[in-house]
């Protein structure tokens, strides 16, 4: 896997974030190295997704700066942020009758001006976004018809259209079944090693996450528990402090990364 050593275009500084009415990070911070594959893991209601909006623009933190490419991201036209930074978000809504292609050339809206219409080069991404989610042949289906796994990967679709250097996946496998969630991760591990492009993903199993990240941030109770390679940070010591979870981690005999294999449950009569 590439190093993770370069420096960082978006993070965040001191940040206190909330989400209905509740804190759930204070003076949290984060780097994303850049052209590295980083996922977010963590327990439930720890702060992953709050976290993943703030460093997107789409969550003003109470205290605390967000930078993007050396510039608080508050302070960017939103246009500029865009076409730099695009994001899945956990849960989105399709206008009511939007074809899927329909949805997916949105994704390019960022790239349009008065001085740059619809292109064939546009035209071309969309269908390249398209085929590399599956979804071409749903084309001209309604969005609101489809499936869970189906919307989902018609909104991964509509974020790759958009083309931009940082990809932000809020749960890109939730609906999936699981030849699709290796579907989509494999894509994104695409994206990361061939064109360069920096991702960050939100994941809850964190198998998937050792296995396909090149950088870690581990969160708990709204604070950084750990970060870091996943050969390099999970051990049974750490998940156990974090999900309180008894377990051994081994060596993943197809990836070589580390692998969380749960305590045995005690059977009943033993």
């Amino acid at each position: 896997m590439p190093e993770t050593t370069a420096p960082s275009r978006l993070g965040g500084t001191a940040l206190t974030l909330a989400y209905d009415g509740r804190t759930v990070a204070e003076d949290l911070s984060v780097a994303i190295p850049d052209r590295s594959f980083t996922v977010i893991v963590g327990p439930n209601a720890c702060g992953k997704s709050t976290l993943l909006r703030a460093l997107s623009r789409l969550l003003k933190p109470k205290a605390g700066t967000v930078v993007l490419d050396g510039t608080d991201i508050a302070t960017l036209p939103t246009k500029q942020v865009a076409r730099i930074v695009g994001l899945l978000p956990q849960t989105s809504i399709a206008p009511d009758g939007i074809t899927v292609a329909d949805l997916v050339s949105r994704g390019r809206h960022p790239h349009q001006g008065l001085l740059r219409q619809w292109s064939r080069q546009d035209e071309q991404i969309v269908a390249e976004s398209m085929a590399a989610t599956g979804v071409t042949d749903l084309a001209d289906r309604a969005v609101d018809e489809l499936s869970g796994g189906q919307r989902q990967r018609v909104w991964t679709a509509m974020v790759l259209a958009q083309q931009t250097p940082l990809l932000l996946l809020d749960e890109p496998t939730t609906y999936l079944d699981i030849a699709h969630q290796v579907d989509i991760l494999d894509l994104c591990a695409r994206l990361h090693e061939d064109e360069g492009r920096t991702l960050v993903a939100v994941l809850h199993d964190l198998n998937q996450a050792a296995r396909y990240a090149t950088h870690l941030i581990v969160l708990c109770d709204g604070r950084v528990a750990a970060c870091g390679r996943p050969e390099e940070i999970v051990t049974a010591e750490l998940v156990h402090q974090v999900f309180g979870l008894t377990c051994r981690v081994i060596e993943d005999p197809e990836s070589g990364t580390p692998l969380v294999v749960p305590g045995a449950r005690r059977r009943s009569g033993a």
